[in-house]
């Protein structure tokens, strides 16, 4: 059972009730709630218990939070957190709920949570304050991916790359530029919360196979141990190309339907990229789509 009470409940449901009002939680539908509590702990949101005190997604919800620990209820809360900056980002709405992150921040304290802004990052080094992403920024970015994609095949996959550069660097990731090592190309390297990866981009006619990718997990594996790979296919992967590659690699894999939901979402590459690794982890699948993932 958490340690939340009856007040810090009420807290969360007005947190949850942007934008659809009280007793909703955030946008989620009843399927696409009951796939979030799925893919995030693993849990049946429709089952019986969850519904002791009522039906409706707030009341799941509280029900929820009642009985989990408060290391569940912790993560729960974080993760809906998320979804509500997301939504704010993207309709571009002013917070309705007057200091809301100091509420959040009073929330988690009582979960048994450090303040956000000082939890420890990578190496137990505390995370630096991440920018924040501009709405304008990321309509230019959607606006030139769809621009590219109507470019002949070989300038589309030149203009790709100096478009992930540009990605990047409006998310904080410090990229570096397509370089070269004896024998091998890389397209390019950027960091995530202190981890180095690799990029290779290709936006091919044809979906990527096994071949490829094998190839690419190859040059990761020559890298230092800390190194990760991320295999962006603007055109995807054959169904039988992620079978054959395998399971348990050092590559997370994106496709172009990827990138163009990550940026409609307002959502940060390095949280999507994040949630790609663990899940990766967890499954020991290389690729996971957004729709999925959020």
């Amino acid at each position: 059972m958490s340690s939340l009470d009856s007040l810090d409940l009420e807290e969360v449901a007005e947190l949850v009730s942007y934008p659809r009002g009280y007793g909703y939680v955030l946008h989620f539908s009843d399927p696409a709630f009951a796939a979030f509590f799925k893919a995030e702990f693993r849990v049946n949101i429709n089952e019986p218990r969850f519904q002791d005190i009522g039906p409706s997604k707030g009341k799941r919800l509280r029900s929820f939070l009642m009985q989990a620990k408060d290391g569940t209820a912790l993560r729960a809360l974080d993760a809906l957190w998320k979804h509500r900056v997301a939504l704010l980002r993207r309709n571009r709405d002013d917070d309705p709920m007057a200091e809301a992150e100091a509420r959040y921040e009073a929330l988690r304290a009582k979960l048994g949570a450090q303040p956000a802004k000082t939890q420890p990052g990578a190496n137990g080094v505390p995370a630096a304050d991440k920018p924040v992403l501009d709405p304008a920024v990321t309509a230019e970015l959607k606006a030139e991916l769809i621009r590219i994609t109507g470019l002949e095949p070989h300038a589309r996959g030149y203009a790709l790359e100096s478009y992930l550069q540009r990605l990047f660097a409006a998310h904080g990731l410090k990229p570096r530029e397509p370089f070269r090592n004896r024998g091998e190309q890389i397209d390019g390297s950027f960091v995530v919360d202190g981890a180095v990866y690799l990029l290779e981009a290709k936006w091919e006619s044809a979906q990527t196979g096994a071949a490829v990718l094998r190839a690419f997990e190859g040059k990761i594996g020559d890298k230092a141990p800390w190194t990760r790979g991320l295999f962006l296919s603007q055109s995807g992967f054959t169904e039988d190309g992620l079978v054959a590659f395998g399971r348990g690699k050092r590559t997370v894999c994106m496709d172009g339907l990827d990138l163009y939901e990550m940026l409609n979402m307002g959502i940060r590459f390095d949280e999507l990229l994040e949630r790609k690794v663990r899940r990766a982890a967890e499954t020991g699948l290389p690729f996971i789509r957004v729709r999925d993932l959020f």
